[in-house]
């Protein structure tokens, strides 16, 4: 896979997007990621990119030329363009899925008070939104975007089954984990990991998860449904909760 991404500010990236696995990819030459300044497509000697919006208003807007000089600079095979903004569409580990099919991703970052409409109607196949909230600028959701993207392409991860397993695919929160030691500041692992009985374990995680998605984020499961099966796990849950409630206790006046 190929990213683009045209940005005012390419050194913010430099840190996070090479680093741990989107280091490796990008040695490995699964990944290639480029940071295109708009700043070096401007036509004035102050590098200017932005200008006062017509009609008034509080703020400044970017200017549509060097946002799209920048992108014609680009050489284009079944690309992708997507602009950074909070009108797009919400950002999802669905979305991130989609995204990850592309050969070619071109991600624009928006500064001010967003950029000339006249690009998004030129250029931008899709606006995307991590969130309803404000942002300095486009790079961190677009950082955002590259480490949830980039780990779904093939060859990326050493374990591809982990992304089977981990949250939000079947949209379910993940078990809880353990790793050594067994007994941490008196707290142990539990029994089942423990007993090598792979088919028993394989029911605790679903039932774990199925408990941790209704308590945390009841939300997912109204999307999702439950079979016959997972239902009977969650109520096994809850049964097991009563009883360690039982266990506890009562309180001395």
């Amino acid at each position: 896979m190929k990213i683009d991404i045209l940005t005012l500010f390419p050194e913010m990236f430099l840190g996070p997007l090479n680093h741990s696995i989107l280091k490796k990819a990008q040695e490995k030459g699964v990944i290639k990621i480029n940071y295109i300044n708009i700043r070096d497509f401007t036509t004035d000697r102050h590098h200017t990119t932005d200008d006062k919006p017509f009609g008034g208003g509080a703020g400044m807007v970017m200017k549509a030329e060097p946002v799209i000089r920048a992108y014609e600079s680009i050489p284009k095979t079944k690309a992708y363009t997507v602009m950074l903004s909070p009108q797009g569409r919400k950002f999802n580990q669905n979305l991130a899925w989609e995204l990850s099919q592309k050969e070619h991703l071109i991600l624009i970052c928006g500064h001010y008070e967003g950029i000339d409409d006249r690009v998004r109607q030129l250029i931008v196949d899709e606006e995307i939104s991590i969130g309803d909230y404000v942002l300095t600028g486009g790079e961190i959701a677009a950082i955002v975007i590259v480490d949830a993207v980039v780990r779904l392409v093939p060859g990326v991860l050493g374990d591809e089954a982990s992304l089977v397993e981990e949250s939000f695919t079947n949209r379910l929160l993940e078990y809880p984990q353990y790793t050594r030691p067994r007994n941490f500041q008196g707290l142990e692992v539990p029994e089942i990991l423990l007993s090598g009985n792979h088919k028993k374990i394989d029911l605790w995680r679903k039932k774990e998860s199925l408990l941790t998605t209704f308590f945390r984020r009841r939300d997912l499961l109204k999307k999702r449904g439950l079979t016959k099966e997972e239902k009977i796990l969650l109520w096994q849950g809850f049964f097991e909760l009563a009883m360690l409630i039982d266990e506890i206790p009562e309180r001395s006046e």
